[in-house]
């Protein structure tokens, strides 16, 4: 029997511009061997031995019920005689079709299973890292000593360094590949994650973290296009809804993690006062587990087939289609199947003749210079081309759709648990002690002091040693002959006070905390240096109960997102799901205690990722191969700028009303689910 590695004829010169595996053809555009000699009898494998396929009967025969393969036989039929009825076929659409057919052989099994699982923890490390900052903050910002603008710049710098990271790796993963390019980018967030987790100074970690995004941010474009191209069509919407659970799951692993983790201070180690360890670092190591488990996993998964077809690349693509036909089967028990496609059509473009010229010619250094610049008007001129005329209006409305739907969702998402914080609050500031014109002489404060004002008290030879002050005002107070030793502080002031003769050793109460105070004879002795964590206020366990129960309201959302996929369509889903999301936040209207907000920000959650599992399953069908992770990771970034837009324009309103933010939303969702049900129907449509 011929080797049919040795058929493979590249034809480089005018005329056919065909990779082909062997010199057959079939009727549906690709070639089956058929000098595969006779199996004997005696050589039938023990897995079927006793099952003779001509004599099992169908259990639908007889109720009327066409079996399966007749099915996929008749699809295939009707899609060839489509395309011999009609016009002209280009070549990249005979390549879809082939393509088609080829993953219908393959099947559906434990390869994509593999697979799935893979990407499944690449897309679940890109959830971690969206609440990696929101956990870690209360904690760093006391162990760096981080002001509020640095928070928000922290807090900026993840949305941000992700855009870029969209845009970038989904450029580059249609012109260098899938699987190499989700390699670069999780070992990118693998390393700087790790580093960021030893940063001692507000610098080095705000870097560390902008770069780990810039490698996490390439996941989810990556991700979905690269399991998109081994599903066949009838299984496409469904598993790849299945596949965006894995985002929930990330949530939920945070939540846990950051629960189990942050507040056992125990963790963590120091070496002297210049290096500190502590228990909020070990929890942002911890969080890049997802993100090495998939990138392990992905040494042992092969590039898409489809990317390589693309690209020419004829015969690595023929040994991985085998390997998907061979997994499959073998895993279903029927290893004696054989992969028998020997003939497959694929244009080669003008772009890798390009690239191959130059390869040939100049130095190392002049090659990868002409490469790196090749590569980079490659991928711009890809970019451009999602606004040609066949593709423009697809990109427009995609583009509405994302930037509404991400506007809502982030900017909700960080306005539900400001807004909880702010209840919290006012509910503490109710409880507020005031106490006015005391007089207190001779008296050794040993006991913390909590949520007080203190106006217009005198305080005469008192001592405060060893205690806590937490949320107290002293307003128009005089303090004389005092002695303040080894004084730990949180929202803290002293305001219009006069202080003589009074001694501070061993303190946090620094210059900043006297406002318009008057100092007589007053010292200041080993005042405290840097920042201390308060292990009372930061870790309050309703931060991770509210992430933890937000993530898993997705999960009826998924499940029935996934089942009704390809039963409704993806533009109903998406408009459906989007105008009740928007239905859902007319009732924040009336949430005025916190349970009300975590039962609203749940049944938002809910609802709202059956939209994301549309967009995310559309965005991949509406483009073909060749732009289309550059056209998810386009979008992609444009969904994390609106998610900074979101999220700094519904903070703003905290505390001040709540119409603004709640119109805000209803309009975004509004507009974007009425111009999602615009979306044609990529139903039943072959993968371009």
């Amino acid at each position: 029997m011929a080797d049919p590695y040795q058929n493979n004829i590249h034809h480089q010169g005018g005329g056919d511009s065909y990779g082909s595996y062997g010199e057959g053809g079939g009727p549906d555009g690709y070639g089956y061997r058929e000098d595969f000699p006779p199996q004997e009898e005696d050589a039938a494998s023990d897995v079927t031995e006793g099952h003779d396929e001509e004599d099992q009967t169908y259990e639908g025969e007889y109720q009327g019920i066409p079996h399966p393969d007749d099915e996929k036989a008749a699809q295939r039929a009707a899609r060839a005689k489509a395309r011999s009825a009609g016009s002209a076929v280009s070549e990249l659409e005979e390549l879809s079709e082939q393509y088609e057919d080829i993953m219908e052989d393959c099947g559906h099994g434990k390869f994509q299973w593999t697979l799935f699982m893979v990407l499944g923890l690449a897309l679940m490390a890109d959830g971690v890292e969206c609440f990696v900052v929101a956990f870690v903050l209360p904690s760093a910002e006391k162990d760096l000593c981080l002001s509020n603008a640095e928070k928000g710049m922290l807090g900026l710098t993840v949305f941000l360094s992700m855009m870029v990271g969209a845009f970038l790796w989904g450029g580059l993963a249609d012109k260098v590949g899938r699987r190499r390019c989700l390699i670069v980018a999780l070992a990118i967030y693998c390393i700087f994650g790790f580093l960021s987790s030893f940063a001692q100074g507000y610098g080095f970690f705000l870097f560390f973290r902008l770069l780990s995004g810039v490698g996490i941010g390439g996941t989810v474009p990556i991700v979905y296009s690269y399991f998109s191209e081994f599903l066949q069509m009838d299984k496409r919407g469904e598993h790849l809804s299945w596949l965006c659970m894995f985002w929930m799951i990330g949530g939920i692993y945070a939540s846990f993690t950051a629960w189990g983790i942050i507040p056992r201070y125990g963790w963590g180690f120091s070496m002297g006062t210049e290096f500190q360890f502590h228990s909020w670092r070990v929890f942002v190591l911890v969080a890049a587990l997802p993100a090495i488990g998939s990138l392990v996993g992905l040494t042992f998964m092969p590039e898409s087939p489809r990317f390589l077809l693309e690209n020419a690349k004829h015969d690595e693509a023929w040994m991985i289609l085998k390997l998907v036909h061979d997994t499959n089967w073998r895993a279903k028990g029927q290893p004696e199947k054989v992969f028998t496609v020997t003939h497959i059509k694929t244009p080669k473009t003008a772009e890798d003749e390009f690239i191959e010229i130059q390869s040939a010619t100049g130095t190392a250094v002049q090659r990868w210079a002409v490469r790196s610049l090749t590569l980079s008007k490659l991928v711009m001129k890809n970019v451009a081309s999602l606004l040609s005329a066949e593709l423009r209006s697809a990109t427009l409305l995609m583009a509405i759709i994302w930037f509404c739907m991400a506007f809502s969702y982030y900017g909700l998402s960080v306005w539900f648990p400001d807004m909880i914080k702010h209840l919290q609050h006012e509910e503490y500031e109710s409880r507020v002690k005031v106490f006015h014109r005391e007089r207190v002489e001779n008296f050794h404060f040993n006991f913390s002091l909590e949520n007080q004002i203190h106006e217009e008290g005198e305080y005469i030879h008192d001592k405060f040693i060893s205690i806590e002050m937490k949320s107290v005002k002293f307003e128009s107070s005089l303090f004389e002959d005092c002695h303040f030793e080894d004084i730990k502080s949180t929202d803290t002031v002293f305001e219009n006070c006069t202080i003589r003769s009074t001694v501070f050793y061993n303190t946090d109460l620094w210059e900043e905390k006297f406002i318009d105070c008057k100092m007589e004879n007053t010292t200041f002795e080993h005042n405290k240096q840097g920042c201390h964590l308060d292990t009372m206020e930061e870790n309050d366990v309703l931060i991770y109960l509210v992430s933890f129960l937000g993530s898993l309201a997705v999960l009826p959302g998924n499940i029935i997102s996934a089942l009704f996929m390809d039963k409704i369509g993806r533009a109903k889903i998406i408009g459906g799901a989007m105008l009740i999301s928007a239905g859902c936040t007319v009732f924040l209207f009336l949430s005025f205690s916190q349970s009300a907000i975590i039962a609203l920000q749940c049944l938002f959650c809910g609802v709202s990722v059956a939209a994301w599992n549309g967009m995310e399953v559309v965005t991949v069908e509406l483009y073909p191969a060749s732009k289309r992770a550059t056209a998810f990771g386009l979008l992609n970034a444009l969904c994390k700028l609106a998610a900074v837009l979101g999220s700094s324009t519904f903070t703003s309103f905290v505390g001040k009303t709540k119409a603004v933010p709640i119109l805000l939303s209803f309009a975004a969702l509004v507009c974007g689910g009425l111009v999602a049900l615009k979306l044609p129907d990529t139903r039943g449509k072959v993968l371009q």
